[in-house]
């Protein structure tokens, strides 16, 4: 018999995305339900320091993440160096889903262990400590850009827009984020550039850019794709020198 599915739940404490009711009860579910579960503050958090943690939770099969779009999570899981399996791995929307889907979906098939239901820990001390993340001294808030590569078609107008030294080109001459931690927290200025929205910001707020699919309708949205002319004519590089590496919101988009 398989072993069951392992699991890995992001608090995405940078952010109010996920309103806080909803996470706390994922949390007290997984919890109560008896389930081993491994808990982080941030998974983009994780992934910006490509932790050699997530390449071993891939690799022991059967990972059911819970987080955000499943999209953003399986590239930004590609670019940490922990790429996703086609099949044996799933990743749960806590943006779209309710936490009563989220809960069905990872106890649906489950067996009971053999040893009877585990001591839940503490919700409230375990949601604390996940929540400390952002309140740290000096604490970089996790936002930078991953690329989808099934939609990228190396134009490298990212790579040319970017003022920050967020990209680079590698060895194969592919447009790569090389330095997240330059990303101006809050812009998604080069997703909006990219013509083909091959660039996803897990944190951001509206869709496609935080990697929800992409529909034809999106690529007709002015709103999504704006162009590297329509930028400048906003003086794009002034406004972008100007802002603050810690933007309000916490994650969301002010532009």
């Amino acid at each position: 018999m398989p072993p069951e599915p392992h699991i890995l739940y992001c608090h995405c404490a940078f952010t109010e995305l996920v309103p806080r009711q909803a996470r706390e009860a994922v949390l007290r579910g997984l919890a109560e339900a008896g389930l081993e579960f491994e808990a982080v503050a941030d998974l983009c958090e994780l992934a910006a320091r490509r932790d050699p943690a997530l390449g071993r939770l891939v690799g022991r099969g059967g990972l059911r993440i819970i987080a955000c779009r499943p999209r953003a999570v399986r590239w930004m899981m590609e670019w940490a160096g922990a790429p996703l399996p086609g099949a044996g791995a799933e990743v749960l929307d806590l943006r779209a889903d309710s936490p009563e889907a989220i809960l069905r979906a990872v106890l649906a098939g489950r067996r009971e262990a053999a040893r009877g239901p585990r001591r839940a820990p503490s919700v409230e001390t375990l949601q604390a400590d996940l929540e400390a993340a952002p309140e740290r001294e000096g604490a970089w808030v996790p936002w930078f850009p991953v690329i989808d590569y099934g939609r990228c078609k190396a134009c490298k107008q990212c790579l040319n827009f970017c003022l920050f030294g967020t990209y680079s080109l590698d060895e194969g001459g592919r447009v790569r984020v090389t330095s997240p931690e330059k990303c101006k927290t809050n812009c998604p200025a080069c997703a909006r550039v990219c013509p083909e929205l091959a660039i996803i910001f897990p944190k951001h707020a509206g869709g496609p850019i935080d990697g929800s699919e992409v529909t034809e309708a999106d690529l007709e949205r002015r709103d999504v794709r704006l162009g590297i002319e329509a930028h400048s004519r906003e003086d794009i590089y002034a406004a972008l020198r100007g802002r603050g590496r810690r933007g309000p919101g916490r994650g969301r988009d002010s532009r």
